[in-house]
């Protein structure tokens, strides 16, 4: 069974910094492709950035240069440290794993025919003003 926890939302304000951390079991976890998501009141979800095998990383334009996505050292923890926060960030955040075969770009994960996605419940951002 696949799990995902997320953990390190809370509330900023505006230039602060956060660090979200996703704490993952019960899959392959090199052969899946790692990605957060947000969701605004009122919005769709947004694919934020993605990490794959070899820890090479795609951001949506939004983010670029403000958020950076890592894999932890123990390889079952997914990171998205965010700096220089804006109101417009705020959102609740959700990270997934996209089983193979897939593609990513533009923030996300794109799945390849029949996969899987795994999503945690979520940690709220808020940033002020």
């Amino acid at each position: 069974q696949v799990r995902l926890v997320e953990s390190g939302g809370g509330s900023v304000q505006a230039g602060g910094s956060l660090r979200l951390s996703c704490a993952a079991s019960g899959y392959t976890y090199n052969s899946y492709c790692l990605a957060w998501s947000r969701q605004a009141p009122g919005k769709g979800r947004e694919g934020v950035a993605a990490i794959d095998l070899g820890g090479g990383t795609t951001y949506a334009d939004s983010v670029k240069g403000r958020f950076t996505i890592s894999k932890g050292n123990a390889r079952n923890t997914l990171y998205l440290q965010m700096d220089s926060l804006k109101p417009k960030d705020t959102a609740m955040f959700f990270c997934a794993a996209t089983s193979p075969p897939w593609d990513f770009g533009g923030g996300s994960c794109w799945p390849q025919g029949l996969t899987t996605t795994y999503w945690g419940q979520g940690t709220q951002v808020t940033v002020s003003s």
